[in-house]
Parts: C-alpha cells; structure tokens; sequence
C-alpha cells in the first residue's frame, strides 16, 4: 500500500491524567494534574498517527472520548488528507458550529492525520510541509511563581539555555504584581526575555493601570489581561499600553484570528493548535500573521509546535510546557534554550506501561 492511497481503518481514543512537573497555578484556576485525550488514527498500511488533546478540566474526558466514537463513523474507510477531512467535518457541522469539545477533538484527529500521513512517507511532518527541522526558540512557561520559592527553579531554565521566561501573574493587586516581577526579573537578569500571562482576570482600566506601572521592567508581553472574546477591550488596552499585548490561545479556528486582527487588539499572536483547527488550520493562520506583520508564537503542544513553527514567516516563541512528556516514551529535548522537531510524523510515541498508569 503506497502512501498516496492510505486510508483511515480506526480512530482510537484513550484519556489520561497527567502528573505535572510543577504546580500550574493562574489567576482563573489551578490544574493539579493534565488532563488528556489520546488519539490513534490507524492505517490499511498499519501505519498509526497519534495526537493528544488538552481537556483543562477531567470533566472533559469523558465527552471528548464519545466524540471520537462518533467521528470515528464519519472517516473511517477515506483517504488520509487532513485539509480534505477537515473541509468535509467543518461543512458537517456548520450550523451547530466547531467551537468547545468538538473543536478540540476536530482539530486532535487533524494532528493524527498529519502524524500518520507524515509517518507512511518515513519523514517529519515539516518536511511535508515544505520546511526542514531547525532548533526554534523556546520559552520556559511557569505558573504563578514566588521568586523566593521558586528560584531554585528558574535558575535551572537559565542553565538550560532558555532566554524567555513567562510567569502568571494577576493572584492579587497590583503591589503583588510589582513584588513577583521585580524578584524574578533580579533572578534571571536584563538580558533574558520576561512574559506575564493575566490569564483573563482584569478590567480594561486596571489593565492599563497596571502596564503603565509594570513598564519598567523591561515586559517581552502582557498575555491576555482581559476576557479573551473581548476584542475591543484588548485594542483599548494595546492603544494604551508601553508593552506589546499578546493573546491568541483562545482563539477558534482562524475566523476568530482574522476578527482579532480586524479589531487591533494585538500586537503579536499565539494561537493554540488545539483550537486553530490543527496543523491543517495553523498554516491558514500564519498566512494572516503574515499578511498583518505579527509575530507569531505558539501555545503549549510542544511536539507539534515544532513541526508548524519553521515553516511559519513570523515565527517568534515556542511555549514550552510540558503537557505531554511523563506519557511519552520519547518527549521533547530543550538544547541551548531551543526544541527541534523530531520524526519521523510529529515524533510522538506512547510510553504505553505510563499510558496505563494514569489512565482514566
């Protein structure tokens, strides 16, 4: 069976919770634990694409698995094209729409497909994407951090070579703020790029209040200081701010990209492949970053970020938060504060013995 004529035989789904490295703590919520859907799209070549879906809450698990069973019927038996499997799935649910639970999972099985087609032909997926692998920049994501706790901490992401750190902020007032960014700024020095995440938690007017007061030091950006839908509150924030707005996480599928866009309300973007529409999505999205001139960044899903960053023209920060790596028998390598992608597909293999002791 020759690549080019690879059809879909299975789609498997399996959840998991995830222990993290470290505690996840924002301003809207702790995650204790990861939880994931695994999904495993099988091959008459029985070549299998894998993928993994990040549910935030274990409520998630659940529904997100019986949605698999049923995407299962619509695609099994048809070739393994990602962006024609992911036009003939947005034209099935066009009036009840992709965002939410069906979204994530749309856009999973459209990284298996991916992964699979990538693997039949023995290459990385950014070579079929028309890149090469190259090391792409990484940031160290954390959670809310206490500089005095957790310098043990962010002194090992500087001896790992990583030359960006992001931390969550917004657990309290403003003079908490300054206290947290002013401790981890004397931790990691002037010449290491440092992100706040507010992770939605603030007003329009107290967001600018507190970008003109955190301006001093020295903010790569301010990520998402209020709701993420609120298009017009984040461009009032960008008119007034001396640091750059980033957002992009939540954003659904590249339409809610191009009405971001249209509204102004950032200066640089980072989408989620989970809620972009996948791999087959993003590419459409680095067209818009393109056309607008802004860098473009990505959100968590290291292994796939990887694949889609080299061959995105505005290509600014790999997020680097390991969602994934305690289940997989192969997870990513940060050399020099950079990841490379790894193949052949997006380089994502099971750890099945880990596999099964957190499954849920």
């Amino acid at each position: 069976m020759s690549a080019e004529h690879l059809k879909i035989q299975d789609l498997k789904a399996r959840t998991v919770m995830v222990p993290t490295k470290r505690p996840l703590r924002t301003a809207s919520g702790s995650i204790p634990a990861v939880p994931l859907l695994l999904l495993d799209v099988e091959t008459d070549a029985g070549v299998t694409g894998s993928a993994y879906v990040f549910g935030y809450a274990p409520i998630t698990l659940a529904p997100m698995a019986a949605i698999s069973k049923s995407l299962r019927e619509m695609i099994v038996g048809k070739p393994v094209a990602p962006a024609e499997r992911a036009r003939e799935l947005e034209a099935k649910f066009r009036l009840l729409g992709r965002q939410g639970l069906l979204g994530m999972v749309l856009s999973g099985l459209d990284m298996a497909l991916w992964d699979a087609l990538a693997r039949a032909h023995d290459v990385p997926v950014v070579q079929l994407l028309g890149g090469e692998k190259r090391p792409v920049p990484a940031y160290d994501s954390y959670g809310i951090v206490d500089p005095k706790e957790n310098r043990v901490e962010l002194e090992a992401s500087l001896a790992q070579g990583f030359k960006a750190i992001k931390i969550k902020v917004g657990d309290g007032d403003l003079a908490h703020d300054v206290k947290t960014i002013a401790g981890v700024r004397e931790i990691i020095g002037d010449d290491v790029a440092l992100m706040i995440d507010y992770n939605q938690s603030l007003t329009v007017p107290e967001a600018i209040r507190r970008a003109e007061r955190l301006a001093e030091f020295d903010l790569h950006w301010i990520e998402e200081p209020v709701a993420a839908e609120d298009l017009a509150g984040h461009a009032e924030i960008r008119a007034a701010s001396p640091i750059p707005i980033q957002t992009g996480e939540n954003w659904w599928f590249p339409q809610d990209m191009a009405h971001a866009i249209e509204a102004g309300a950032c200066d640089m973007a980072m989408p989620d492949l989970m809620k972009i529409g996948g791999i087959t999505a993003w590419q459409r999205a680095a067209g818009q970053a393109e056309a607008a001139s802004i860098p473009m960044s990505s959100h968590l899903f290291i292994e796939a970020s990887a694949h889609v960053l080299p061959v995105t023209p505005t290509c600014h920060w790999l997020e680097y938060l390991d969602a994934a790596g305690a289940i997989l028998a192969d997870p990513p390598v940060v050399q020099d504060g950079m990841v490379a992608a790894c193949g052949p597909g997006l380089g994502i293999n099971w750890d099945e013995s880990a596999v099964e002791r957190h499954a849920v």
